[in-house]
């Protein structure tokens, strides 16, 4: 008998999903997570598989890993010190970046200040023209000067950034010699070596991003793998991907900005997964773990993929499933700023101290601490019994923000909640405006450890058609790596007008991204696998600022079908915009390639069927929207499919909470999942308040 394992480790909790090869039977588990020892929550996760359900390591035919530790680095600006070099004359790259005010309608608002400060911005002498020539090679003087000031300064780690070195390197590749030849042990990031995109900006900063967080990522890799090998784990794990997909571990130490989302594309996998079994056209998922909210697009059981992708607050420019981080969860910290105002994160407890009342040394209340005072958590032991929640001790911490305040411990953890809810509701407005979709036509999917304890107060915030919470939320980004497929991308920025004259050369490109994805796939992965190839183009009219992705047929590649791109690229701009220009010129920015080879998806198991109604274990008192209320508890477990009931209602099981407040109508549906609606005979709405 073998199995299927796959992990995804938050801030908080790490999460397994394991799929038993011969029946199909999807085990899950939730430890917590150890960011003073990484490696050992997977030691302590194996263990606890086989205590309770007979699973050995050596069992093990699969392994896949997904982690939040590059976002939340980020997000929590915790990363390494970091210098940048870059042409003389362009210091002021991270700085300018593209002169976009975070709210436009806040006259006082401040960009967010660069991940690289000012101070260690150093400029090193050379050229390299917009055309790929080497107008004026690398002066090895000025970089021995600027890394002899970035270490003087205590930068532990540099990012190369030149000038067109999206066309031609060279000169980056000569200035990182010139590094490792004066400290060969020092981190060095260049960004045409990260990803080649055209636009300083947009290359500087996805380079930053990958050196921010490499040095905090190898090292808990490197634990990671220790533990799987301590454990007897027989196979080399995989590395769930910001696409995706899943690569290698020596893939995902050398390109640490390809799985900055790891952990949350993982979970949009996973509800595109549950989404398509169970025939969701239209969902947003959202993924509330400790640290972050995640929220993505998924349309047709398929998820919007894109660059550009929000980051804390910063975009990366790599291809990764199209999801907006919102810097608030279930362990976002509550505070008072210098003028007596409450404010929610973005700091987070994580699992180290955690929130208060967990009783894990934490001592500043937290989101979870607010639902625990509200008493819509705590009924029960959370995380498959590895907490128990500690109301007394939340309500403690409460009031040391209640007593400034002026206002009850109740209203102040109901104020939290409130305040978490709203940072959710401002950055996911913003992603259903950039995507033109009604809200009213969409479920939220609701998972991870917070996502069904929050999901439904966003939801009527916003207005939602519903909230789905799937059978098993708490673990679903765990589930998401079990059936995510092998997928990497590659680009070649072309920057040239379409025409027929530069067809030959656009074939010859095309060609050699091929060669390159073939060669990644048999390389990492073995000359055995299926596998399909996918190319798209960043498009657009000459003198227009910004492209649109487009797919294109590989026939229309080998054969040159200039007719066939060109209207493909006019139909996507009239999908978008509602206008195209059939006489207008064309350019080609850059030509990229998706090699995909995928891997095998359990079908979901359905529920059994009842006819008895619902039955709460008990009645709770819960302090929601205002007053304490009778709120029914019921165990999941309890549930069958076809039943309906009433909110206010509060569900537990293992891996998390679902907390439903009033003015809705929760069914299990055939597959197990409570469908959360407006319940029309109640009073109140979905609506917020």
């Amino acid at each position: 008998m073998t199995y299927r394992i796959g992990v995804d480790i938050g801030g908080s909790f790490t999460d397994f999903a394991v799929l038993d090869n011969h029946s199909g039977h999807i085990h899950t588990l939730k430890v917590f997570s150890r960011p003073d020892r990484p490696g050992s929550e997977i030691t302590t996760g194996l263990a606890r598989l086989e205590e309770r359900f007979g699973i050995n390591a050596q069992q093990v035919d699969y392994f896949t890993h997904g982690t939040t530790v590059g976002i939340n680095t980020v997000i929590q600006r915790n990363g390494v010190r970091l210098a940048l070099l870059t042409t003389a004359g362009f210091e002021d790259v991270l700085e300018l970046a593209r002169l976009k005010m975070a709210h436009i309608h806040d006259l006082n608002a401040r960009r967010p200040a660069p991940l690289i400060e000012r101070h260690h911005v150093f400029s090193v002498q050379e050229r390299t023209s917009s055309d790929g020539r080497i107008l004026i090679e690398v002066d090895r003087d000025s970089v021995v000067s600027a890394v002899t000031r970035a270490r003087e300064q205590g930068c532990d780690g540099i990012v190369v950034a030149l000038l067109h070195a999206w066309r031609n390197d060279h000169n980056e590749c000569r200035v990182r010699d010139i590094i490792h030849d004066i400290d060969p042990e020092l981190l060095v990031s260049c960004s045409g070596a990260i990803w080649p995109v055209i636009r300083e900006y947009e290359r500087t900063i996805t380079a930053t991003i990958n050196a921010y967080v490499q040095p905090r990522v190898i090292d808990y890799l490197q634990a990671f793998e220790k533990a799987l090998t301590d454990a007897g784990v027989p196979v080399p794990p995989r590395i769930t991907k910001s696409n995706g997909g899943v690569m290698s571990l020596d893939q995902a130490k050398a390109e640490c900005i390809q799985m900055v989302l790891s952990g949350t594309a993982s979970g949009v996998i996973g509800a595109s997964y549950i989404a398509e079994q169970c025939n969701f056209n239209r969902l947003l998922s959202l993924d509330i773990g400790g640290t972050s909210a995640d929220v993505a697009v998924i349309i047709d059981g398929q998820p919007e993929y894109g660059t550009g992708e929000l980051i804390g607050e910063f975009n990366i420019y790599i291809p990764s499933v199209s999801v907006t981080s919102i810097g608030q969860g279930g362990g976002s910290i509550a505070w008072l700023d210098p003028l007596g105002v409450l404010q929610v994160g973005p700091m987070s407890a994580g699992s180290l101290p955690g929130p208060v009342c967990y009783n894990r040394g934490g001592n500043q209340p937290t989101v979870t601490d607010a639902f625990a005072v509200c008493g819509l958590i705590g009924h029960g032991d959370l995380g498959y019994k590895s907490v128990q929640v500690d109301v007394t001790a939340a309500s403690r911490a409460m009031a040391t923000l209640a007593a400034p305040l002026g206002i009850t411990i109740e209203e102040t953890a109901e104020t939290i909640i409130r305040i978490a809810i709203s940072g959710m509701y401002a950055d996911t407005s913003a992603l259903v405006s950039r995507f033109g979709i009604d809200p009213r036509e969409y479920y939220f999917l609701a998972f991870g450890g917070a996502g069904p304890m929050m999901g439904c107060w966003l939801a009527r915030e916003l207005n939602m058609k519903g909230v789905v919470i799937p059978p098993t939320p708490g673990v679903l980004s765990a589930l998401g790596g079990l059936v995510a497929d092998l997928r990497n991308d590659f680009i070649d920025t072309l920057y040239s007008e379409l025409s027929m004259q530069m067809l030959p050369w656009l074939r010859e490109r095309a060609d050699t991204l091929r060669v390159r994805g073939e060669h990644w796939l048999t390389s990492e992965h073995g000359t055995d696998l299926p596998y399909t190839l996918m190319f798209l183009a960043d498009m657009r009219y000459r003198g227009q600022s910004f492209e649109v992705e487009v797919t294109l047929d590989k026939r229309w590649l080998e054969t040159g079908d200039l007719d066939a791109i060109c209207q493909a690229f006019h139909a996507r701009h009239e999908q978008i915009f509602n206008h195209h220009d059939p006489q207008a010129t064309i350019q080609i920015i850059n030509l990229r390639l998706v090699v995909t080879s995928p891997t095998n998806t359990p079908p979901l198991k359905r529920l059994p069927t009842s006819n008895i109604s619902a039955c709460a274990e008990t009645h709770v008192q819960a302090y929601i929207d205002g007053q304490w209320r009778s709120v029914a508890f019921y165990q999941r477990h309890t549930l069958y499919a076809g039943q309906q009931f009433a909110s206010p209602a509060i569900i537990a099981q293992d891996d998390c909470t679902t907390c439903v407040p009033t003015g809705m109508q929760i069914t299990v549906d055939d597959f197990g999942n409570l469908i959360v609606t407006a319940d029309t005979s109640q009073e109140d709405t979905f609506h917020g308040h």
